[in-house]
């Protein structure tokens, strides 16, 4: 059994969409204050409104579609990290992006998506507090990207050790 093509396509975009917004972050964190570098910030928070948005629709799925049957041959404590893995993983996508929001509105900086649609301030202003939240904010990124190299391993693991069809079920061109 595979996951629905919705699930698959989610996965990808999401996955896609989360990792070039890790590797922009970076590159635009250092960068000297300079107009480019506030519009650059702009584009992040309105990729991480978009990803947040769309992980609600992945949950939302997910609770209404259940996922496949894990492999058979699995032991229970493989059976335990890989829903804990999940479980972990929808965690940090919804913090990730909600800590960003959450910061942004600290600092005093009013999230406007895609430069039309202002949002809500979830904080008043807080210097302290926002940069205790770009630390939280950093800390969640680094580990959501741990989590998401132990994720791509186990991956690997079952496609090319145990061979066991794992992997095929989220692929998005199986050729079925």
């Amino acid at each position: 059994m595979h996951y629905t093509k919705t699930a698959i396509s989610l996965h990808w975009l999401v996955a896609l969409m989360l990792f070039g917004m890790f590797a922009f972050g970076l590159y635009m964190v250092e960068l000297p204050l300079s107009p480019q570098k506030l519009k650059y910030y702009s584009y992040h928070k309105w990729a991480g409104v978009t990803v947040f948005l769309l992980v609600l629709v992945r949950l939302a799925w997910r609770i209404a579609h259940r996922p496949p049957e894990l492999p058979a041959g699995m032991n229970p404590l493989q059976i335990r990290l890989a829903k804990g893995g999940h479980h972990l993983l929808y965690l940090l996508m919804v913090l990730a992006p909600l800590s960003g929001w959450l910061m942004s509105s600290a600092k005093g900086f009013q999230t406007v998506w895609f430069g039309v649609l202002p949002l809500p301030d979830l904080l008043p202003k807080d210097e302290a507090l926002g940069e205790a939240l770009l630390w939280v904010h950093r800390v969640l990124n680094w580990f959501f990207m741990l989590v998401v190299a132990g994720h791509v391993i186990a991956a690997l693991k079952h496609q090319f050790v145990d061979r066991d069809g794992l992997m095929s079920r989220m692929l998005p061109f199986r050729g079925d």
